[in-house]
């Protein structure tokens, strides 16, 4: 590990202490985990403290665990070799543009059933369309947004297409209506098929 990293862990630690639950250096990336409860207190730290000015949200993104597998399991084996814990987590990458260095910070939201952060609106600004993306794409809510709604999907989408039990083919599909002279939607029509491609070798052929 480099210099300018060893220093930057050391100063994360200091700045942050107990609110880290793990700290990660691989690839020359530095990535720190904290608990939903200090989440937003975490990032205020992470932009306001003077050795880390963390002052621009490169991204924020939305993860589903559900289907990842564990450390070192054969990612080909049984559902048993599937990590345990939190299902949904938010990614951010920050940087300093001063002090020119980079952290990545994971949080998971503590319920499955309705995962909730609070925003970071009020810490980075630019965090509102990312958490926008993050609530169309995974249903992930973030308390206190001032607009959290749809920004890719349309309006009448039901679901949340970057979730991992998500059907490929979606839930319903939009036409044009000449009767009705509107556009409606309707349940998906598509058959469902395999879309893994179908590979054929020739007996004795090396891959």
């Amino acid at each position: 590990m480099s210099a300018k990293l060893d220093q930057l862990t050391a100063q994360l630690k200091l700045a942050l202490g107990d609110k880290i639950i793990k700290l990660v250096v691989a690839l020359d990336e530095i990535t720190i985990e904290c608990k939903a409860e200090d989440y937003f207190n975490a990032c205020t730290k992470l932009r306001d403290h003077a050795e880390l000015k963390f002052e621009q949200l490169m991204d924020l993104c939305g993860v589903d665990y559900s289907q990842y597998a564990m450390d070192g399991a054969d990612t080909m084996g049984a559902e048993d070799n599937q990590r345990e814990g939190a299902r949904y987590a938010v990614v951010l990458h920050l940087l300093s543009v001063s002090l020119n260095q980079r952290v990545r910070l994971k949080v998971f939201a503590q319920d499955d059933d309705f995962p909730v952060l609070p925003t970071l609106v009020d810490v980075w600004p630019a965090a509102n369309w990312y958490e926008r993306e993050a609530f169309d794409l995974y249903g992930l809510m973030f308390e206190n947004h001032p607009d959290l709604r749809r920004i890719l999907t349309d309006y009448g989408f039901v679901g949340h297409p970057f979730r991992k039990d998500f059907p490929m083919i979606g839930n319903v599909e939009m036409r044009y209506d000449p009767e009705q002279q509107r556009v409606i939607y309707q349940p998906v029509s598509i058959d469902m098929r395999n879309n893994v491609p179908r590979i054929i070798r020739k007996e004795g052929a090396h891959s």
